[in-house]
This record gives structure tokens, sequence and C-alpha cells, in this order.
């Protein structure tokens, strides 16, 4: 509401066209779909490197969810041929559960980079770079490296 002339002002709002609207959603619900799977690989690989194995109880631990949890989404990756699971040994990524780890670190590295760059915390551009990465597309992705890289800062 305007309150000078005591009018309310209506903003008028002008859609996409449907094909635009189609893929914008198709983008997130694709994006969304993939985030639990990177999530998992990378933190996998994660833990590998720093401590030597993937447990689920430290993956639940990191994760904040249950074991349960962490044992249905374990069943998935490895149905989908991204990890292996031994016995008494813990988990294991395949070369292709290592190749979207290390894609996925990358991804949000990019990202995270970027929004130093622009000046957010380091603690807050960790955190918001862990939603981002999922979400923007190669192009976009792209252009936050490049944008870093002539900043002085190229991504880790």
């Amino acid at each position: 509401m305007n309150r000078r002339a005591g009018k309310q002002t209506i903003k008028k709002v002008t859609l996409v066209n449907v094909e635009e609207h189609v893929e914008g959603f198709r983008q997130v619900r694709e994006a969304h779909r993939r985030e639990l799977i990177d999530d998992y690989v990378e933190l996998i690989s994660d833990l590998i490197r720093e401590v030597g194995e993937a447990r689920q109880v430290d993956m639940a631990a990191r994760l904040g969810v249950s074991q349960p949890t962490v044992a249905k989404m374990l069943k998935r990756l490895a149905t989908v041929g991204l990890i292996e699971q031994i016995p008494w040994r813990g988990v294991f990524l395949t070369a292709e559960g290592e190749r979207l780890a290390q894609e996925s670190r990358e991804r949000h590295q990019i990202v995270e980079s970027f929004l130093l760059v622009l000046g957010v915390s380091a603690d807050i551009a960790r955190r918001d770079a862990e939603g981002m990465e999922h979400h923007v597309s190669q192009e976009t992705l792209e252009c936050f490296r490049r944008f870093t890289e002539q900043h002085g800062m190229p991504p880790e």
C-alpha cells in the first residue's frame, strides 16, 4: 500500500513461458534427487582419506541422521554401482563413485571460493556452498570459477 496516497499499489507479475517454467522446475527436481547421492559419496571419500575407512556410524554422526537412514542410502548407492560394502570392513567407493565424489568436491570448492571473494564469511560460505553446489548449472559454475580466478582466488 502506498501510504502517501493512501492507495494500494499492485505490482504486475509476468510469468515466463510454459516450457521455461517446466525446465526450471525439472532442474530443481533433478538437483534434489542428486543432492543426497553427491553428499554421501563425497563424505565416504572424505572419511576414507581422513581416517582410512568409512563406517555407517561415522556417516550418521557427520550427517546428523540415524544409522538405519544411512544403511538405506548405502543400499541405494550399492544398487546404482557407486559403492561396495564389505562385511566387517566398511564402505568403499567404486571408480564411478570416486569420480562423482571428486566432481562434487570441485563444485563445492568453486561455489565456496566464489562466496569468499564476494566477502561472505568463511563459515557461512562453507555452509551455503553445501546447498548451492547442487543447484547451479554448469554454465553458472564456470562463471563462478572465472570470477574467482580473475579476483585472485582460484578454487583449491
